[in-house]
């Protein structure tokens, strides 16, 4: 078979996707379809190229991060942080109009960005959070958004583990991506909060003030100097050597990794079976997360020796988009793949076959990238998936319905796309850092 096939390329694209759609594992599918394909195109050459994609894997400095900020977040996730955040933020916050929901969602982000793993975050917060706000009298369904869209936080907010597999994959700067997340990440998190506090204040009766008794001014430091600045300063730890530039994201992962066994152990939480359970689910997400990069790069190499990315520059080069449309319709299919899919599938599969149209349209990667992230955080709160949904449904009240708790996260959806609005129409929300910091 000679080189350059788009019409076999595209038949492979199409093969993965039925394949997909029938339930098939997403990895071993990418590989199967990629020998099946490599082997008729390229001959017993393909093996060779299989081979070669596992070791760029396996010795991409990049991928190292991820499984040393899993384990940071798993063992953070352990360590009994948040039950103690949780209440010193709720002491901190106690005249702000809903200061309870106030208070779950900036716990929310401070541990999302310690652990950056949606499941943990919204079933501790469910547990912690969730009751309180409900025996404080708060509407149901705005309590359940608060959780569900709180936990999801960490997918765009630094150190996110989506951000290191987007780097990965397009071959962005880590340090950059997160330097341009920052921004939109507080935007997003500050029109949460806003969003809270002005409904508080047009409806108390949906966030009624709680009574508690005054609290000392000095017991509130101390409760926030022993819960809420130590895994801040974890947090900003890890995330300033990478900013500044005096760690790579990796060195900073493990300085992250060792610095949660340490606050473990501060909180005299930290135990052989504890780390243990860390270590194993550690290790199953990495080894999911690497065969999905070795798949994903055989799938694509073989694709690219077809000519398929050739095929669709073509096709969307004679439909004529403009820079927004494109955007809008990349970010509208990325939408819909997260209702099927998870969102390590999506960055590693389906993101590369927008990367060859992102110089035709003009349109910088970073800004692309925070999109993704933005955008990826709507599957989790969004129907027939929402993973976030399902995650506090199974620890609410039995009272608690899904479709309170999917009508209550749906405004926070909505805070999402105005996120993603400011950021595709004021790009400089996400480069004016990078390009402060990292201008030469």
């Amino acid at each position: 078979m000679t080189l350059g096939n788009p019409g076999l390329g595209m038949i492979e694209l199409g093969a993965f996707v039925i394949c997909m759609l029938l339930g098939f594992p997403i990895a071993f599918t990418l590989m199967a379809i990629a020998l099946a394909f490599g082997f008729y195109a390229m001959g017993p050459g393909i093996f060779d190229l299989l081979v070669e994609s596992a070791y760029d894997v396996m010795s991409n400095d990049v991928l190292t991060a991820v499984p040393l900020f899993l384990f940071m977040g798993y063992v953070v996730e352990r360590s009994n942080v948040l039950d103690r955040l949780f209440y010193a933020l709720q002491m901190a916050l106690r005249n702000v109009p809903g200061a309870l929901a106030v208070a779950t969602l900036v716990a929310c982000a401070v541990f999302a960005t310690a652990t950056s793993i949606v499941g943990a975050v919204v079933t501790l917060m469910g547990l912690l959070a969730f009751p309180a706000m409900l025996k404080a009298g708060y509407d149901t369904k705005l309590a359940a958004g608060v959780i569900s869209a709180g936990g999801c936080l960490g997918i765009v907010i630094p150190p996110s583990i989506l951000l290191i597999l987007y780097g990965a994959t397009t071959s962005v700067s880590v340090v950059q991506l997160y330097a341009a997340a920052l921004i939109p990440g507080f935007v997003l998190a500050s029109l949460d909060i806003g969003y809270v506090i002005v409904r508080a204040l047009i409806d108390p009766g949906l966030a009624p003030k709680a009574k508690q008794p005054r609290v000392p001014v000095s017991d509130v430091c101390a409760a926030l100097a022993t819960s809420f600045f130590p895994l801040a300063l974890l947090v900003l730890s890890v995330l300033g050597v990478i900013i500044v530039g005096l760690a790579t994201p990796t060195e900073a992962a493990a300085i992250g990794a060792a610095g949660s066994v340490l606050l473990a152990a501060f909180y005299r939480s930290l135990t052989f079976q504890r780390l243990k359970e860390a270590a194993y689910l550690t290790a199953r997400t990495s080894a999911t997360v690497c065969f999905l990069f070795i798949g994903s790069w055989t799938f694509y190499s073989v694709f690219a020796h077809l000519g398929g990315h050739a095929a669709i520059e073509h096709w969307v080069s004679a439909v004529h988009l403009n820079t927004t449309t494109f955007l809008v319709l990349a970010q509208l299919v990325i939408f819909v793949l997260g209702w099927p899919l998870d969102w390590t599938e999506i960055i590693v599969v389906f993101v590369p076959l927008f990367l060859p149209l992102l110089k035709i349209f003009n349109i910088d990667p970073l800004v692309f990238g925070i999109l993704v992230a933005l955008n990826i955080q709507t599957s989790f709160n969004t129907p027939p998936m929402a993973m976030a949904a399902n995650y506090l449904k199974g620890v609410a009240p039995a009272h608690v319905t899904l479709d309170q708790i999917l009508s209550g996260a749906l405004p926070f959806v909505l805070m999402v796309f105005v996120t993603m609005v400011l950021v595709g129409a004021f790009p400089g929300i996400a480069l004016w850092l990078p390009g402060a910091l990292y201008a030469n």
